[in-house]
């Protein structure tokens, strides 16, 4: 992978992580950083039991641990989506501080699938 990719796909999770920042310190809230956890769990299962590819993710290929890999890549990244609609729901979170997370959510998404079209373009 080139520099240029490694320093576009840093900046987008910079600008991601900045976001979720923004959404607790302009409204003073502080529990929209819950979602940052999933930030943490969403790779995890990509490099326990993908070996650190991302490959495992498109492909067919079945098996318990690749199957439970996917499970929880899926599951945590539903998770990253239910916290702010949970905490809006419960008034513990407004409604500008629910929609700057869905866009620092959105941001995320876009800087993995970045790496994952970088990372399968490495492999030829």
């Amino acid at each position: 992978m080139s520099s240029t990719v490694l320093a576009g796909l840093a900046f987008m999770f910079s600008s991601s992580i900045l976001l979720q920042i923004l959404a607790c310190a302009l409204y003073n809230n502080w529990w929209p950083m819950l979602s940052a956890l999933m930030y943490i769990l969403v790779p995890m299962p990509c490099l326990f039991f993908g070996g650190g590819s991302t490959q495992f993710l498109t492909s067919r290929d079945g098996g318990g641990w690749i199957d439970a890999a996917k499970f929880l890549t899926g599951a945590s990244a539903v998770g990253s989506i239910a916290i702010p609609i949970i905490l809006r729901h419960a008034d513990l979170i407004g409604n500008g501080a629910m929609w700057i997370e869905f866009f620092s959510f959105l941001v995320f998404v876009c800087t993995v699938m970045c790496f994952h079209h970088a990372n399968l373009e490495d492999e030829w």
